[in-house]
């Protein structure tokens, strides 16, 4: 377990580079994720040696909140169905914000080789029983896969090359 001043250089690194990389991209300058978290580059590299650790530990932190969603959803939702469609909502939203880190995921680092099976194990999962919650309530039909309406619905978040927000 990290000290307590070093968790909240981690944390701050983190929040600062999901920001900077929604505004920016993942090729933002580092110190400028240094500068928004307040601390020196020196302290980024300390936790983050590659930039693709620092991708990856971005990534891995929203895959547990899109999960950690889910649960709450459940817990606070009307239905098991409106919880359902809830986190789809959130779900996309997710997925919206990611575009500037496909090209980095899909670039063969070896620092992202587990996220895809994380996603999978966590996000999946996470779907799966609000998936199966609306089935037993009767509110949706059987059979339908996690994994598989997980690509669906990114595949529809996703523009399409050249498509313009209206």
């Amino acid at each position: 377990m990290p000290r307590v001043d070093a968790q909240r250089n981690m944390d701050a690194l983190l929040t600062a580079a999901k920001e900077e990389f929604a505004a920016s991209g993942v090729d933002v300058n580092v110190r400028a994720i240094a500068a928004r978290a307040g601390v020196g580059t020196a302290t980024l590299y300390r936790h983050y040696p590659l930039r693709s650790d620092l991708i990856a530990a971005v990534f891995r932190q929203e895959i547990d909140e899109v999960a950690a969603a889910a649960g709450a959803l459940a817990a606070t939702a009307g239905s098991p169905f409106e919880a359902l469609l809830l986190w789809l909502r959130r779900y996309t939203s997710f997925v919206a914000t990611k575009q500037g880190l496909a090209s980095a995921l899909h670039s063969g680092d070896p620092a992202y080789s587990a996220l895809p099976g994380y996603f999978e194990g966590q996000v999946g999962g996470a779907l799966q029983g609000l998936l199966d919650a609306a089935e037993a309530s009767g509110e949706i039909r059987g059979g339908v896969g996690a994994v598989e309406l997980l690509g669906a619905v990114a595949n529809l978040s996703v523009p399409l090359p050249g498509e313009v927000d209206a």
